[in-house]
């Protein structure tokens, strides 16, 4: 008598599971197969000289490599700011095994993002950048990079959280970052982080170490909007004061008095002389609590001020000086330092 299996619902239930595997498989490779010739590889020379008759002086302080995808046909590439590390050349390696010598055309620190330029005689395989707003955790997120020089590697897993803040290397916080357990390593950064539908949700640009399953990557909409700026000027106008400062608890009983909803504020260290900022009489030791009606609970809240649309707009700001209220009437200017490497972040 031959042995009966028990269990009559293994049969089909295994199938599902096979069927759900494959469904995810495909939808990986799929995504892979579509953005994956778009992913280059970037490297910066310890040294390079200046092409004769070309009197710019190319600045590459270090050497390191990195990734990045292109995202027009003629030859755009979008990456991360710290991977191109201050350079104006870089050299670019695509999936064909071709290379090319790249121009960085726009670079901005306080965004992380850069834009590096290839010429090409033929169309080359392009990412479209996605809706990053229309996001949900849960979401497969794939990032394709080039990790410890494993060129073109593919790594997945799911959008962790969206809406997270994450602060530049010039100190600047940046708003509206992805979370993703997608594992990344060096060498990933400026790589794409890819839906299931094949499109470039956003940039990958950092890791927390030793913390395993915690990444990071610049959403699209950001992308969309910086590289357009990039384009149009060369860099990101921002606006500033021209004040250096520091978070400060402000007391209850202050807050109270002057009707304040606030428990902290910005403690002006230094004023730049001939600065918006001087003009409109403000001094070190004001507190900053407010500007254009928004509470200003610390240096972050002013850098999301100082956008362009304030360049030459005047625009009130609350001080607290002594225990005294005061409102002035400060112009800010566009930064002189928009745009170069080594801005600090506690200034505005």
């Amino acid at each position: 008598m031959g042995i009966r299996r028990t269990g009559a619902a293994a049969g089909p239930d295994s199938s599902e599971d096979g069927d759900l595997l494959d469904a995810y498989s495909r939808a990986v490779v799929g995504a892979v197969e579509t953005v994956g010739p778009a992913v280059v590889r970037l490297d910066v020379p310890l040294s390079r000289s200046t092409p004769a008759g070309d009197a710019r002086p190319d600045r590459t302080p270090a050497g390191g490599s990195g990734s990045g995808f292109l995202f027009t046909p003629d030859g755009l590439i979008v990456t991360n700011s710290h991977v191109v590390n201050g350079a104006r050349v870089v050299d670019v390696s695509l999936p064909g095994g071709e290379t090319a010598c790249g121009d960085v055309i726009g670079d901005d620190p306080g965004s992380d993002l850069a834009i590096v330029r290839i010429s090409h005689t033929e169309p080359l395989p392009y990412a479209r950048l996605g809706e990053s707003s229309a996001l949900r955790p849960g979401q497969i997120a794939i990032a394709i990079g080039n990790p410890y020089g494993f060129n073109y590697s593919v790594t997945t897993g799911v959008v962790s959280a969206v809406g997270r803040s994450l602060r530049a290397r010039t100190g600047r916080l940046m708003d509206d970052i992805i979370q993703t357990d997608a594992a990344l390593n060096p060498g990933n950064s400026g790589g794409p982080l890819v839906s299931s539908t094949g499109e470039a949700i956003g940039v990958n640009t950092a890791m927390i170490l030793p913390a395993q399953g915690l990444a990071f990557a610049i959403a699209s909409n950001t992308v969309r909007f910086v590289v357009s700026r990039l384009l149009r000027d060369g860099r990101i106008r921002r606006s500033y004061l021209g004040v250096a400062g520091q978070t400060v608890p402000v007391s209850r009983r202050l807050a109270r008095h002057h009707g304040l909803a606030i428990n902290s504020g910005i403690l002006i260290v230094s004023v730049e002389p001939d600065s918006p900022a001087s003009r409109a009489g403000l001094q070190a030791n004001d507190i900053i609590v407010a500007m254009a009606g928004d509470s200003v609970t610390g240096v972050d809240d002013l850098h999301r001020h100082l956008t362009e649309s304030r360049i030459d707009v005047p625009t009130p700001i609350v001080i607290l000086r002594g225990v005294e209220r005061r409102q002035v009437i400060v112009v800010p200017r566009e930064n002189p330092g928009t745009g170069t490497r080594g801005s600090r972040g506690d200034r505005g």
